[in-house]
């Protein structure tokens, strides 16, 4: 009598495992593939940079299972100022596979390895938020880049949360928006949810699982989130505004505040 082949046992410990193992292998071979290309892109044709970045970023979010689906679309004609709410480091990749556009982040990342080489070829704006003095030398940056016809994403909570609540959008981020009101450069808020993990709702006790917030150390917290099965991110576009709609930036910080925080609860409670 024929012996049925030895099967070994389920083990969800051996599936994480190689699942982290796959992601980092697709990003690494994403980065070698992609980062000579982009970087002579950048040299022979800037505007065309975003590109490569997100096709890089479809690659790694289809990796490590991250299941990304949006309402509404973003801006595609003219140069937009995307602002959402931020979650995660996760949040880069999620955005980027679906805008084509470089971010504003704190100068730190530059120096974090393979993030911060994606971070420079992606023509990332650092920005230094304990130098005063260098506010408004960053905020002609982005409004010249803006000016050029590129799409910019800025985080305006200035940092992280466990996408339970938005903190409040920070006036002082939306400066740049005084240098642009004659210009025709748009405001887009966006929304940003991590709803269901392998196809069960999100739990309040899974979310820091995703959410990357305090001193989290970011080599475990990404070997965890690799490691989880399929994530759904969600992403909701909301109508664009331009700042000449608004009195002043603070109006105009407040407004797209509470856009972005009624889709996060819509989100949350499963209505979209």
């Amino acid at each position: 009598m024929a012996l049925a082949p030895a099967r070994l046992p389920f083990s969800p410990t051996f599936d994480r495992d190689w699942r982290v193992v796959r992601a980092l292998a697709w990003a690494s071979m994403g980065l070698t593939v992609l980062a000579p290309a982009q970087a002579a892109v950048l040299r022979l044709k800037p505007e065309a940079s975003p590109r490569l970045p997100r096709t890089f970023h479809r690659l790694f979010c289809r990796a490590i299972g991250m299941q990304v689906e949006s309402v509404g679309a973003p801006v595609q004609d003219g140069a937009t100022l995307f602002v959402a709410n931020h979650i995660s480091w996760v949040d880069i990749p999620v955005l980027g596979s679906q805008i084509l556009g470089s971010f504003v982040a704190k100068s730190e990342v530059e120096g974090w390895g393979m993030v911060g080489r994606l971070s420079d070829l992606q023509r990332t704006i650092y920005v230094e938020r304990e130098r005063r003095s260098r506010a408004a030398a960053q905020s002609n940056e982005i409004a010249d880049r803006l000016r050029d016809g590129h799409n910019v994403v800025l985080f305006p909570e200035g940092t992280s949360t466990a996408g339970r609540t938005v903190k409040t959008f920070k006036s002082s981020l939306f400066a740049i928006a005084e240098t642009l009101i004659d210009a025709d450069v748009r405001i887009q808020p966006v929304t940003i949810a991590y709803t269901h993990i392998n196809g069960l709702p999100m739990l309040r006790s899974s979310r820091y699982k995703i959410a990357w917030v305090g001193d989290m150390d970011l080599a475990p917290h990404a070997r965890e989130l690799m490691g989880l099965g399929r994530v759904r991110a969600l992403l909701q576009f909301h109508d664009p505004v331009r700042r000449a709609d608004f009195p002043d930036r603070k109006a105009l910080a407040r407004h797209c505040e509470q856009v972005v925080a009624d889709g996060l609860r819509r989100a949350n409670r499963g209505e979209l």
